[in-house]
């Protein structure tokens, strides 16, 4: 019973630890939706801290945060930093130069340059 024991421990240590593609399939799901909290999260805290010229800062910070987490949590921040501009220069009228900047700020988080770079002077520590 002990030996048998053993060799499912052995089995699920092995298969986990091999490299196959279920396994990466399910860490890149893992990591994508993980990701994706990390940019709702992100801006939720621009909304609730309102200050002026943080927008950048939060970019940043979002897509920092989601590729931290591995290639899904990279490419969820991608696939919804792409959207949220798209969406925003065909809707808000702030043209293209704000999106080249939001777009360089994302970027700039997404291969992990410290958010702190746009961090407005005076934003609450608590962000």
């Amino acid at each position: 019973m002990k030996l048998c024991i053993c060799l499912v421990l052995l089995s699920i240590t092995v298969c986990a630890s091999a490299d196959n593609p279920l396994y990466r399939g399910g860490k890149f799901i893992w990591d994508a939706v993980g990701g994706a909290w990390d940019m709702l999260r992100a801006y939720r805290d621009m909304r609730e801290a309102n200050y002026i010229g943080a927008d950048k800062y939060f970019h940043a910070r979002g897509n920092y945060d989601a590729a931290q987490r591995g290639p899904g949590g990279a490419w969820a921040a991608r696939v919804i930093s792409d959207a949220r501009e798209n969406w925003q220069t065909d809707t808000s009228g702030r043209g293209a130069e704000d999106t080249r900047a939001d777009q360089e700020a994302n970027e700039w988080g997404r291969s992990g340059g410290d958010p702190n770079r746009y961090r407005p002077a005076g934003l609450p520590s608590k962000y």
